[in-house]
C-alpha cells in the first residue's frame, strides 16, 4: 500500500516511523514550512520533515492547499506532487493545515486522521491539553475517516487510555503518540483487506479543544487548588503555568494539594508557608496548593528548596498581585 503522510510535530513523527517500520511505502510527506526556533531564531525543519529526509522521502511544504486561496502556487505544486505519488491513502496526524475537498477525495481510500481523543470529545487543535485541564479520567486515540468538517468524520478505530493523576501534557503526549502509531498501522492493515467499519460520531458529547494561547498561562488563584493543579499539568511543557511575584514572572511546574483546612479567610494567592518541601499558597474555596518545582525567567526548573536559595519568598506575600 502506498501512503502519503501529512504531519508536523513529534506526535506525527512517531506515527511516520511506525508506518515505515511496518513496511508501508511512503512516496511523499507533507509538512509545515520550516519555522524560526531557538535562541538564534534560525529556521528549523519539523520533526516529520527531519524523519522524511533521513529516510529519503520527498517532502512538500505548502503554505496552503487551497487552490483558490492566498498561496495558489503552493497548492498547485502540492497537487502535482500528490498526483504523482499515486497513493492509495493519505494518513494525517497533527498536520496543521485544513485539507480541502479535492485533497480528501484524491487517494483511493481517502484520508485517515490520527486524533488524540475519544471523539466527539475534544475535537480541535489541543485535545491532550484540554483533557488534562478539564480533569478527565481518560482519553485515547481515534482513527477517523476525514471529511470537510473539523474532526467530524466517521470513526474507524478507537482505543481508550487512562490519564494518570500526575500526567502532564508531555507525558500523556508520548503515550498517545505511541498508541496512535500502533493503531494507524492496524487500521491500514485492515483497510487493505476491507476490514474497516466506519461508525458515525455520536451527536451528544461534542466538545472543542481550542488552541492553547500563551495568555492562558497566568494562574488565577481564585480557582480551587485542584483546578489550578490541572492547569499546571495541562500547560507543561507549553506555555507553562505562571504567576507574578514582585514584578517577576515565575513558572510553576509541579505541586501537591495541601490538605490543611481553615484557610478560607486568606486572600487567594497569599503565601501561607515556605520551607524545603515547597511554597504553600492559598487558593479559592479555602484550598491550598504547595508549589514544589518553580522556574524564574531565564532560569532552569528547580525543586523548591533550590529555588528558594536564590529567590526570596516569605509568608504573607501575595502571588499574582501588582507590586506597590
Amino acid at each position: 500500500m502506498r501512503v502519503i503522510f501529512a504531519g508536523t510535530p513529534e506526535f506525527a513523527r512517531v506515527a511516520l516511523e511506525r508506518l515505515l517500520s511496518a513496511g508501508f511505502t511512503v512516496p511523499l510527506v507533507l509538512t509545515q514550512p520550516d519555522r524560526p526556533a531557538g535562541r538564534g531564531m534560525k529556521l528549523q525543519a519539523s520533526p516529520v520533515k527531519q524523519c522524511a529526509l533521513e529516510h529519503g522521502i520527498a517532502v512538500e511544504q505548502p503554505r496552503s492547499l487551497r487552490l483558490d486561496g492566498k498561496y495558489p502556487e503552493d497548492a498547485a505544486a502540492a497537487r502535482e506532487a500528490l498526483l504523482a505519488a499515486q497513493a492509495d491513502v493519505m494518513v494525517v496526524a497533527a498536520y496543521g493545515l485544513i485539507l480541502p475537498q479535492w485533497t480528501l477525495e484524491l487517494p483511493r481510500l481517502g484520508c485517515l486522521n490520527i486524533h488524540a481523543s475519544l471523539l466527539p470529545r475534544w475535537r480541535g487543535a489541543a485535545p491532550i491539553h484540554r483533557a488534562i485541564e478539564a480533569g478527565d479520567f481518560d482519553t485515547g486515540i481515534t482513527i477517523m475517516q476525514m471529511d470537510a468538517g473539523l474532526d467530524t468524520g466517521d470513526m474507524l478505530l478507537t482505543e481508550r487510555m487512562a490519564i494518570a493523576p500526575g500526567d502532564t501534557t508531555a507525558t500523556l503526549h508520548d503515550r498517545l503518540a505511541a498508541l496512535g502509531g500502533r493503531m494507524i498501522v492496524e487500521a491500514l492493515e485492515l483497510a487493505a483487506c476491507g476490514g474497516l467499519t466506519a461508525v458515525p460520531q455520536p451527536a451528544d458529547g461534542v466538545t472543542y479543544a481550542h488552541k492553547i494561547e500563551k495568555a492562558e498561562s497566568t494562574i488565577d488563584w481564585t480557582l480551587s487548588a485542584a483546578v489550578i493543579g490541572q492547569r499546571i499539568r495541562a500547560f507543561d511543557p507549553f506555555p507553562g503555568a505562571s504567576t507574578d511575584c514582585n514584578g517577576e514572572t515565575v513558572k510553576i511546574w509541579s505541586y501537591a494539594i495541601d490538605s490543611n483546612q481553615g484557610i478560607s479567610d486568606k486572600r487567594p494567592g497569599q503565601i501561607l508557608a515556605v520551607d524545603g518541601s515547597g511554597v504553600t499558597v492559598a487558593c479559592g474555596g479555602g484550598t491550598a496548593l504547595r508549589l514544589t518545582t518553580l522556574q524564574r525567567a531565564g532560569g532552569k526548573r528547580l525543586a523548591a528548596a533550590d529555588f528558594l536559595r536564590g529567590f526570596d519568598l516569605q509568608p504573607g506575600m501575595v502571588l499574582g498581585a501588582t507590586p506597590a
